[in-house]
């Protein structure tokens, strides 16, 4: 495909992406409800033609895997089994059951006697989702568009090109039931020449949320003027305090780093106060060592455990998201230090502290700077799913419009309705200005 080719298909999609989701705005939740059971069903008659599809798309990355040319962590997100499946699409469904965020009434202001303002949610347009692997994300991400009354246009890596095909058509097929909603709501561009073109196309397309590797995430922040919603790591820290639990501590840390080592919310480093470390090393680092995790500690803990296994942290571990079973250990003096060292070194996403004293906890959330800051808790925990969203398209470490897992909420946004019954400005204008009555109404049901 010529480059003039490949921009003239994608301009093509997201036209009809716009379209799509102007026809979306008006959509019944019963409908979009309908839609989303239609999809999950259609899903399920599919299971075989969508597990064949990506055993192939194993089949074509386990040699770019074996010469190092694909990172294990990728292969591991790119693998569906029928377990996996059954979870997308009950994933599905589970979306069609949640209250939908499109056209609450926000707020109701009295203005004037027959001059009333509604702040109303409603959907943000047109999405372009950029993810690598993981095709799991399209039902995920399809879902939550569809019932935010959202058109989505997905990017996905070439490694799951098989998957994501056979996916989004299955999707596609159970659209074309209902008339209402367009084919165009769920669209996929295939080639990666052509995410700069989508990239350019700031006048269909609302929003850009990548979902992948550091580099990734950070070439759409610098080449689009369309907003990003997104992290660009997920460097997430467990400071064992020294009023912890050791018990609860070795558990959740084992769970934080061995339970899914690749995902974006495991612990990449462990600070640990030193009045415990002595107690507390040897329990985790046996239990993580059976695990078969690389250890790296800093000096103090290399003193204090003389194991040769244990390798010497170095300042760039500190600042590594490894997405594998790789630990960095540090012993910090106070909790001030162990805050202090989180903020500088951390993205922002995920954080945790363990300990008994509440008052230390509370001191430690409300001074992290991060999307989720955890009390006694695993930070496995930042998910979508596991928040009750149903699903997410992403996580977010941006301080504007979302953060954290973004589901339903995280996909809309508002407009103000403002109904009259003849007023003009000049009325409340002027030496004889009429005063407004800005009357807060109660919510409306």
């Amino acid at each position: 495909m010529t480059k003039m080719t490949s921009e003239k298909v994608i301009a093509r999609v997201a036209k009809a992406a716009k379209a799509a989701s102007r026809r979306l705005l008006l959509a019944s939740t019963e409908l979009k409800n309908q839609v989303l059971f239609a999809i999950a069903n259609e899903l399920e008659k599919r299971q075989e033609e969508i597990l064949a599809a990506n055993t192939e798309d194993q089949q074509n990355a386990l040699p770019l895997v074996n010469s190092g040319q694909m990172a294990k962590s990728l292969f591991d997100r790119l693998k569906l089994d029928k377990i996996k499946l059954l979870s997308m699409i009950e994933g599905v469904r589970a979306v069609a059951d949640l209250a939908d965020p499109v056209g609450q009434i926000l707020s109701r202001t009295l203005l004037d006697d027959g001059l009333e303002l509604h702040k109303v949610s409603c959907p943000l347009g047109v999405l372009a989702i950029i993810f690598e692997s993981r095709p799991d994300a399209v039902t995920q991400i399809s879902a939550l568009a569809l019932k935010s009354g959202n058109a989505v246009i997905l990017k996905g890596g070439r490694e799951a090109a098989n998957s994501n095909v056979v996916l989004v058509k299955t999707i596609k097929t159970a659209l074309a039931e209902f008339p209402e909603i367009p084919t165009d709501s769920v669209s996929l561009v295939a080639d990666r020449e052509q995410i700069n073109v989508l990239l350019s196309l700031d006048a269909y397309v609302d929003l850009v949320i990548p979902r992948g590797s550091n580099e990734l995430v950070r070439y759409i922040q610098t080449h689009t003027r369309i907003p990003v919603l997104g992290h660009a790591e997920g460097l997430c820290h467990i400071y064992v305090d020294e009023k912890a639990d050791l018990e609860m501590a070795t558990q959740i840390v084992y769970d934080a780093k061995v339970e899914y080592p690749a995902a974006c919310n495991a612990v990449e480093t462990v600070l640990v106060h030193k009045d415990i470390a002595k107690e507390f090393l040897p329990k985790v680092l046996s239990k993580l060592e059976q695990a078969s995790v690389e250890l790296r500690g800093c000096e103090t803990t290399q003193s204090l455990i003389a194991n040769p296994l244990i390798k010497k942290a170095q300042v760039k571990d500190w600042e590594t998201e490894y997405c594998a079973p790789i630990l960095s250990i540090k012993i910090v003096d106070s909790l001030d230090e162990a805050i202090d060292h989180i903020n500088a070194f951390g993205s922002g996403h995920t954080d945790s502290i363990i300990t008994e004293d509440k008052k230390r906890a509370e001191v430690f959330l409300n001074s992290i700077d991060a999307a989720g800051v955890y009390h006694n808790a695993s930070t496995r925990f930042a998910d979508g799913f596991r928040y009750g969203f149903g699903a997410e398209v992403g996580i977010s470490t941006s301080k504007l419009h979302a953060r954290g897992p973004v589901g339903l909420e995280g996909l809309v946004s508002y407009k103000y309705k403002l109904y009259g019954s003849g007023q003009v400005v000049a009325t409340y204008s002027g030496a004889n200005a009429k005063p407004f009555k800005h009357e807060k109404l109660p919510f409306i049901k």
